[in-house]
C-alpha cells in the first residue's frame, strides 16, 4: 500500500513552509511606504541621467562638453545670444541666457562657457552615481574580506589589519581624502597591472572607496567576532566541520544582511564627498563633469544665474534624502528590532 497526500494535505503543508529571510525582508520593505516611493524616485533619477545622451542630442541639440561662447538660441521668436553682454555694473563682461523653463534648448539656462545646463546636470548625474556606487562597492568588499578575516582568524591577522584601520581611522574623513586627491589626481596610481590615470573616473572611486573603509569593517570585524562565540560555530566546530565550510556557509550568510543595509547609506556618504572633492576641483576633472562640479561652475553666477548652482544642489539633496529614507526601510526590513530599539 503506498501512501497518498491528499490535495488539502499538499495545501496545508505548502503554506506551512516558511518563507526565506531575503523573501521576508524584501516583503517587509514592499509595505513601507516611504522606502518605496524613495525607490521610486532614485529609479527616476537613475533613468534620467541614463538618458542624458538621448536629451542632449535630440532635445537640446547641444554639446555640453564643449564651449559655445558664441551660440544664439531663438526665444519667443527673437534670435538672442547664449552669453549676452552684461547690464549690470559697468556692462562689462558677459551674463548667461537664463533658463527658458521649456522643454528645449536651455531649459535650465547656460553656464558661463554657453553649455547647456540641463544637459550638464544630466550628465553629471551619471558620473555622480557611478562613483558613489562602484566607491560603495569597493568600501564593502574591502571591508567584509578584512573584518571577516579579523575576526575569523585573530590572533597576528586581526592584530596587523586592526593597526592599519587604526592608521586610517586616525585622519578624519575629508582631511584624508582630499590628501589623498591632491597627490594622486596629478600622478595618478599603479597598482599591480591596475593603472588609474590622472583624470580617470575611478581615480576618485579608489579615494573614495579606501576612505570610508574602516568605518565599515569594524562593525563587522564585532560581529564576526559575536559570531566566532555563538553556540552553533562552536558546535560546527567540535563535529570537525571544514574551516572554510563555516567561512561560506555560517559567517558569510549571517554578515550579509548588516552589508545589505549599510548600501544606501554609503552611497549617499559617498556622493557627498565626491561633490566636495569635485568642488574643490580635485575630485572629477575636466571635460567630465559631477554635480560637484557644476555646482563649482555656477559659483560666479549666484547673483545672475543662481539656477546653474542651484539644481545640481538640489539634485543632490533630493537624491541623498532619497537614499536616507531607503536606507531606514531596508534596516527596519532585515532588522524590525532596531526599529523598536531606537523608538
Amino acid at each position: 500500500m503506498t501512501d497518498s497526500l491528499s490535495p488539502s494535505a499538499s495545501v496545508a503543508s505548502a503554506r506551512d513552509v516558511s518563507p526565506g529571510p531575503w523573501a521576508t525582508a524584501w516583503r517587509r520593505l514592499r509595505r513601507d511606504r516611504a522606502a518605496m516611493l524613495a525607490l521610486g524616485l532614485l529609479v527616476l533619477v537613475a533613468l534620467a541621467c541614463l538618458a542624458a545622451p538621448l536629451y542632449a542630442s535630440h532635445v537640446s541639440g547641444t554639446n555640453p562638453f564643449a564651449t559655445n561662447l558664441n551660440g544664439q538660441i531663438t526665444v519667443d521668436g527673437q534670435v538672442r545670444s547664449v552669453l549676452e553682454p552684461s547690464t549690470t555694473g559697468l556692462g562689462l563682461g558677459v551674463t548667461p541666457i537664463g533658463p527658458t523653463w521649456e522643454f528645449g534648448p536651455y531649459m535650465l539656462g547656460a553656464d558661463n562657457q554657453g553649455r547647456d545646463v540641463a544637459a550638464r546636470l544630466l550628465y553629471g548625474g551619471r558620473n555622480s552615481l557611478l562613483i558613489s556606487g562602484a566607491a560603495t562597492v569597493l568600501t564593502l568588499s574591502l571591508a567584509v574580506v578584512v573584518g571577516l578575516a579579523c575576526g575569523f582568524f585573530g590572533g597576528l591577522v586581526d592584530g596587523v589589519l586592526n593597526r592599519i584601520l587604526d592608521v586610517l581611522w586616525a585622519f578624519p574623513i575629508y582631511l584624508l581624502a582630499i590628501s589623498l586627491s591632491i597627490v594622486l589626481i596629478s600622478q595618478g596610481v599603479s597598482i599591480g597591472p591596475i593603472e588609474l590615470r590622472s583624470g580617470s573616473l575611478w581615480l576618485p572611486v579608489f579615494i573614495i572607496g579606501i576612505v570610508y573603509v574602516p568605518y565599515v569593517a569594524r562593525p563587522i570585524r564585532g560581529q564576526t567576532l559575536s559570531l566566532m562565540r555563538s553556540e552553533f560555530i562552536t558546535a560546527a566546530k567540535a563535529l570537525g566541520v571544514p574551516a572554510h565550510r563555516i567561512f561560506f556557509k555560517d559567517l558569510l550568510p549571517n554578515i550579509l544582511p548588516r552589508v545589505i543595509v549599510l548600501v544606501p547609506i554609503l552611497i549617499a556618504l559617498n556622493m557627498i564627498t565626491e561633490s566636495s572633492l569635485s568642488f574643490l576641483s580635485i575630485g572629477v576633472q575636466p571635460p567630465d563633469a559631477s554635480w560637484g562640479t557644476i555646482i563649482q561652475d555656477g559659483q560666479g553666477l549666484l547673483y545672475s544665474r543662481p539656477v546653474v548652482a542651484l539644481a545640481p544642489g538640489i539634485a543632490i539633496a533630493l537624491t541623498v534624502l532619497a537614499l536616507n529614507i531607503l536606507g531606514d526601510g531596508v534596516r527596519d526590513a532585515f532588522d524590525p528590532r532596531a526599529k523598536v530599539r531606537i523608538a
